[in-house]
């Protein structure tokens, strides 16, 4: 059985407990935190806010299945820079952002960060995955004295030009080859894949922890034309038991609706197909 998510981003202006007491009592099993809504850095996060955080979702009942959206609105970052110096930083934040998603409970954290992932113009495709796999290695190495997943998340071609298929993704998690890296996918990002949804799940099989829940439209699941039958097929082809988390990519304007109608979708989609 696959439990139900939703990222917190999709309620700004709301804090943490609001966001946590409104999805439990709809029904959601797990939160899934993007930093920036809380800080502008992780390091800014201190100790007192990652325990609050944890209480709060013990008090309503929730998982912290993790964090996404690690990257966004930090400087000076980039996991493919040709600066060695740029390179060593964003190794130390990813593992901040290990220690972070230890520290409030979590287990996945979801690597999209199209912007800060992409290969700069003049750069040797062959470097910068080079640069990558020895960023990950490392970081995961790490993460795996934590008990955390870093999961890399294949993306659209219009958001980069970095890891933008399963099999792509693949041959990274290989390259890396440690157990803490992993596998996120997203419905989003797939309908943009000529290959069948349910074939690149089960491409993803073994390696495959976690699934953003979206729509081609960016939208929640079932606002758009996804084919939400190939994603539950494909996820019961591998006998897939992680967390299903809702990541709705557009700004609604009454999240709480959207938040309600996304889960209701949800669970007709895994009932009847």
């Amino acid at each position: 059985m696959v439990k139900f998510a939703i990222c917190n981003e999709v309620f700004e202006g709301w804090n943490l407990k609001q966001v946590f007491k409104y999805i439990s009592e709809l029904g959601y099993e797990g939160v899934e935190i993007a930093p920036y809504t809380i800080a502008e850095k992780v390091t800014d996060i201190d100790e007192r806010v990652r325990k609050s955080i944890k209480e709060y979702a013990e008090k309503f009942g929730l998982d912290i299945v993790g964090i996404h959206w690690v990257l966004r609105g930090v400087s000076g970052v980039h996991l493919t820079s040709p600066d060695r110096s740029v390179r060593d930083r964003t190794e130390s934040y990813l593992k901040a952002l290990v220690d972070f998603c230890s520290d409030i409970g979590g287990r996945i954290i979801v690597f999209g960060s199209p912007i800060q992932r992409s290969i700069p113009e003049g750069v040797n495709s062959i470097d910068a995955w080079k640069w990558a796999v020895d960023i990950f290695r490392n970081c995961s190495q790490y993460a795996e004295q934590r008990g955390v997943y870093i999961c890399i998340e294949p993306l659209r071609r219009d958001m980069t030009n970095f890891i933008n298929t399963v099999d792509e993704a693949i041959k990274l998690i290989e390259d890396v080859g440690c157990r803490s890296f992993k596998l996120a996918l997203d419905v989003y990002a797939m309908t943009g894949v000529r290959e069948p949804i349910d074939r690149q799940i089960e491409k993803g099989g073994k390696h495959l922890m976690h699934l953003h829940a979206n729509d081609d439209n960016m939208g929640g699941p079932g606002f758009g034309s996804a084919d939400y039958r190939a994603v539950v097929r494909g996820l019961r082809k591998i006998e897939f038991k992680g967390y299903v988390s809702v990541e709705i990519l557009r700004k609604e304007e009454n999240p709480d609706e959207t938040v309600r109608i996304s889960l209701k979708n949800l669970k007709k989609f895994f009932r009847e197909y």
